[in-house]
């Protein structure tokens, strides 16, 4: 089989970036982490706590992209509305990868466990919540990120393991 590609969008989803009052620190922290891990980053986009905004952008990236990362909205504030965006867009559940990014951040952040963040399958294309802060954001790609290469490699038909 052929070298399946590795591409990615970042996804920032944070009112204040999205208005120039805030400057993204998350997104840039995902592509570093992402690229160590070999993606090519095709997208880094910014939109608004608002599940349409999020879902858009989802679709959009979802078809272009073997990868598409959140980083933001996942907590349990009335905003965070990442997850509920995701979930109509996901056509399969992969949550080992949320659960497994919930574990390896409560050994430094016991607040983790109140991230609500999903990951999934839309097509061959794989969707994960990353949290909002940067530190969050390395810990957890650190803590899964092999995992995701594996998991896009089965999404588009490699079955070697």
């Amino acid at each position: 089989m052929s070298e399946i590609p590795l591409r990615a969008a970042v996804i920032t989803v944070s009112d204040r970036v999205h208005r120039g009052v805030y400057e993204d620190k998350s997104g840039p922290a995902a592509q570093a982490s992402l690229k160590e891990l070999g993606f090519e980053i095709v997208a880094t986009v910014v939109v608004p706590d608002e599940a349409p905004a999020i879902t858009d952008a989802l679709l959009t990236w979802s078809s272009k992209a073997e990868l598409v990362v959140t980083t933001g909205g996942t907590g349990c504030a009335p905003r965070d509305l990442t997850p509920e965006a995701t979930m109509p867009v996901l056509e399969r559940l992969v949550p080992g990868i949320a659960e497994k990014m919930r574990i390896a951040g409560s050994t430094f952040e016991p607040r983790s466990w109140l991230s609500r963040g999903v990951s999934g399958l839309r097509g061959r294309c794989l969707i994960v919540n990353l949290p909002g802060s940067p530190k969050g954001v390395i810990e957890s790609l650190d803590a899964v990120g092999m995992v995701l290469i594996h998991a896009i490699r089965l999404a588009n038909g490699d079955t070697a393991h």
